[in-house]
């Protein structure tokens, strides 16, 4: 009868191990939902006290009587006693855990131990943020999501003016939401993925009903894929004042009839009079300010300067919305740079060839994300530092998407592309003489 059982629990054994390692490569989520969550969950808890010993984050509470070195005398024995952690939770790629910290502890202990931490709980990695005062909130990842950003499947997101652009490496899809965070500044170097994040941008907004108006002034080489969709696409500085002129006039007019119907924004306006969202992209910012010093071009550059400006500070409310994209971005470019990145709430920083860019994008939200930002090798292409509504910053990566998949959504959703007369009358006019 032992034999059987034996036998009958070896072979369950064996079918289970079989199972688990099929179930892992077909369906890795599922696969820490059923088997890795749990096992990681009760490793967390049995080992926490030891842990935070060993990288000493525990405290010792006095003793009634002196101490001499490690020698209690007369007194109660040291005591030392681990922060009070909540159960693990469950996250799609890990588990998140809470730590209150003893009176007088800081995170910084904890930070240093991340690494700790992934190690002895086995896991791939470890991030430590402290989200409230006497509070940590400790991140482990099973596996590295940015390995494989479109697997699982990321959700295709219904909600008007919001894509799912990637994974986040907490597991859960990278979503870029223009109605809570309305524009963006997005840098990167050259193979560092900053086209395909675009690529993908445009892919999701296509089948949306929103105009998208390009400012390509590389001669349209990468906007010009996705012109069908486009409601207009300035190629050269010039045409760019004259389409960034026809938006910042088209807003006053969002303003007018805002104040009209006393409403805040257009979206307290009813849907049948509501002006259509437009989504402007630039692609390459640096082109619109470098010039070679003559008159001309220097008064162009001043222009989109100061129409850029005037969309991110009253866009927001009235549906016209930016996304600023450039290999280069920083303060040589002039004032007006520095102006304009103050009003881009969401950042994304891939791999950057000068530190300068880096702390141009993140150096006024987080000085640790310009750190791991200029880590990203030039291996991990797609994979950036964003900051947006997150509150802090985290890395991602943009699921890939080549330059036949963009032209074929521009092509299906051409159709869909809103009729905006101001800007076919602006570019049918030329450059406006001042």
């Amino acid at each position: 009868m032992n034999s059987i059982l034996l036998a009958f629990a070896l072979a369950l054994l064996a079918w289970l191990l079989l199972v688990g390692k099929e179930l892992q490569q077909r369906r890795p989520d599922w696969h820490w939902y059923l088997t890795g969550y749990p096992r990681t969950a009760l490793r967390v808890v049995f080992t926490w006290s030891k842990v935070a010993y060993v990288n000493g984050l525990t405290v010792s509470p006095k003793p009634t009587r002196r101490v001499l070195g490690d020698l209690a005398v007369k007194g109660e024995p040291l005591r030392p006693r681990a922060p009070r952690c909540s159960f693990p939770r469950l996250t799609p790629n890990g588990l998140e855990l809470l730590v209150r910290l003893h009176a007088g502890q800081t995170p910084t202990p904890f930070l240093a131990a991340a690494d700790a931490f992934a190690h002895a709980w086995r896991m791939h990695a470890v991030r430590v943020v402290s989200p409230e005062r006497g509070v940590v909130l400790i991140t482990a990842t099973a596996t590295d999501p940015l390995e494989h950003p479109g697997r699982p499947a990321v959700p295709e997101s219904a909600v008007l003016l919001s894509v799912v652009v990637g994974a986040l490496e907490t597991g859960r899809a990278w979503v870029m939401d223009f109605r809570r965070v309305p524009h963006w500044l997005i840098v990167g170097a050259t193979q560092s993925g900053k086209s395909t994040l675009i690529a993908r941008l445009v892919t999701q907004l296509a089948p949306q009903p929103v105009a998208l108006v390009g400012v390509d002034c590389k001669g349209g080489m990468e906007l010009g894929l996705v012109e069908q969709r486009l409601s207009a696409l300035a190629t050269s500085r010039s045409e760019a004042v004259v389409v960034l002129g026809a938006l910042v006039t088209d807003m006053q007019e969002r303003m007018s009839l805002c104040r009209t119907a006393g409403a805040r924004s257009i979206w307290d306006l009813n849907e049948k009079v509501r002006p259509v969202p437009v989504v402007v992209i630039v692609d390459e910012l640096a082109e619109l300010y470098l010039t070679n010093g003559s008159k001309e071009q220097r008064a162009e550059a001043e222009q989109c300067s100061t129409y850029l400006l005037r969309l991110a500070q009253l866009g927001a409310a009235l549906g016209v919305h930016l996304v600023v994209a450039g290999q280069r971005v920083g303060s040589d470019l002039g004032p007006g740079v520095t102006a304009l990145r103050a009003q881009l709430s969401g950042r994304i920083c891939h791999r950057v060839n000068d530190p300068g860019t880096a702390e141009m994008a993140l150096g006024d939200l987080n000085k640790d994300a310009v750190a791991v930002a200029q880590s990203i090798s030039e291996a991990e292409q797609g994979v950036a530092v964003t900051v947006g509504d997150m509150g802090s910053w985290v890395r991602a990566r943009s699921r890939l998407t080549t330059s036949g998949e963009v032209q074929e959504t521009a092509t299906e959703c051409a159709e869909l592309t809103p009729c905006l007369p101001y800007l076919a009358n602006a570019v049918e006019s030329g450059p406006a003489h001042e």
